[in-house]
């Protein structure tokens, strides 16, 4: 068995972001050891986390990431296998990209290979906030209740034939 996560990562960096942040970033997503500058090459430890691109050992689908500059913002997209170890090293990550992101909300999400449920990844004001989610139990909905308006469908329209 096998301690892989599915990480999916889609967010927008503000425009003023630090380039030590984007130097970091981008030797995350390049898997590149050489120094950049700012010391890690000094640690031999250091797993790049977003530079695996192809097809996925366990969790299906492709491995890519991507880091975009528009003309206001820049835009990340990540998708990777992670193997346990490396767990605290990607939410330093994280905090770090939701502490300099443009907008608060859902960045991205986690999720043991083998479980259907992920973990959202929510940025609140610059704060990294991990929400697990967990299964509904189908008997706690009552009978006639509508998932969307939770209520009897009378103001979503939602119909079910």
């Amino acid at each position: 068995m096998s301690d892989l996560y599915a990480v999916d990562l889609a967010l927008d960096l503000s425009p003023t972001v630090p380039e030590a942040v984007l130097a970091h970033l981008r030797r995350h997503m390049e898997g590149d050891s050489a120094d950049d500058g700012n010391g890690e090459a000094e640690w031999p430890d250091f797993v790049p986390l977003l530079a695996d691109r192809g097809p996925a050992w366990r969790i299906g689908g492709l491995l890519t990431g991507q880091l975009f500059q528009t003309a206001d913002h820049w835009s990340l997209t990540a998708r990777q296998e992670i193997h346990a170890e490396c767990l605290p090293d990607l939410v330093a990550l994280v905090e770090m990209l939701a502490f300099n992101a443009k907008t608060d909300g859902v960045i991205g999400q986690v999720r043991f290979y083998e479980d259907e449920i992920p973990e959202l990844l929510i940025n609140r004001s610059g704060t990294l906030v991990k929400m697990p989610l967990r299964e509904a139990n189908p008997s706690s909905i009552p009978l006639g209740c509508c998932l969307v308006c939770d209520s009897t469908h009378a103001g979503c329209g939602t119909s079910y034939s």
